[in-house]
This record gives C-alpha cells, sequence and structure tokens, in this order.
C-alpha cells in the first residue's frame, strides 16, 4: 500500500483537519515509512512461542490456607491514637 497526496487529504478531511500543502508531503513521508516498517516487522522470523500468563500460575500462588490474624493489642501498639479497638484518624468527609 502506498500512501499519496489523496489519501492524506482524504484521511485530514475524515478528522475534519485542514492541512498545509508541506503538512500533507510530510505526513504522507511519516506514513509511507510507518507502513515500511510495519511490512519489516511481518517478515521478522518468529522463532518464540507466544506467552501467557497462565501456563505460570500454578507454581506462583500458594494455597490459600487460613491462620491466625495478628492480635489487635499487637496490631494497634504504635497507634497515635485509638479509640477501643481500633485507628482513630482524622475526619475527612465534613
Amino acid at each position: 500500500m502506498t500512501i499519496d497526496r489523496e489519501l492524506v487529504l482524504g484521511i485530514a478531511q475524515l478528522a475534519h483537519l485542514e492541512l498545509s500543502d508541506e503538512e500533507v508531503e510530510l505526513f504522507a513521508r511519516q506514513l509511507q515509512d510507518i507502513l515500511q516498517y510495519i511490512e519489516k516487522l511481518n517478515q521478522a522470523k518468529q522463532s518464540a512461542e507466544p506467552f501467557t500468563y497462565g501456563q505460570f500460575l500454578p507454581g506462583l500462588l500458594r494455597a490459600d490456607v487460613p491462620l491466625p490474624s495478628l492480635p489487635v493489642e499487637e496490631g494497634l501498639k504504635n497507634a497515635p491514637e485509638r479509640v477501643q479497638q481500633f485507628f482513630k484518624v482524622p475526619r475527612i468527609i465534613p
């Protein structure tokens, strides 16, 4: 596929853009360069298998085993302020 002046003007019209003659020529060259680069990528030999995250899940995740939680006193021992068994924080909503 080649990018020419008419194609750039058509795209500009669809996008409601007003382009100068210099911009039309610049965009035509840039778009043509992009298409050539994409063609090079399409011709590249692919030797790797596609990566999927799912194939690694069984070894990465541990079993969900319930464990005892941290005691309340231990969790609140460094709290600057507390009310009963809770952290006291500044009011955010007026």
